[in-house]
């Protein structure tokens, strides 16, 4: 793919994602959300986090590993463990981040 052609889609691929979050407020006052829809989109953010962090921490290197190996792991069950009794994204975010850190430096 030529640099013109790729500059062109990633134009393109914004122009669509602003019009359809644009359209979104521009039409807020006109469409009303059932409640069944409004509790489900509460979720979205947490599964899209979700898809986007589980490959890595199940599947580095692009094969399964459930080892004591795999510090992305044990660093992220570390992270859920102080997420679950801090309630603070910063600590989680820390520890994790810490944890992830000094794994690999024992692991080499």
């Amino acid at each position: 793919m030529s640099n013109a052609m790729l500059l062109f889609t990633i134009i393109c691929m914004g122009l669509v994602t602003f019009a359809l979050r644009y359209s979104l407020i521009a039409y807020s006052d006109r469409i009303t959300i059932p409640p069944l829809v409004r509790d489900g989109l509460k979720y979205v953010p947490t599964a899209v986090l979700s898809a986007i962090i589980f490959p890595d921490v199940f599947w580095p290197g692009g094969t399964l590993n459930l080892s004591l190996a795999n510090g992305y792991l044990i660093s992220a069950i570390v992270a859920a463990i102080v997420a679950w009794t801090s309630k603070n994204v910063f600590y989680t975010m820390l520890v994790g981040l810490l944890v992830l850190w000094g794994v690999q430096y024992l692991l080499g």
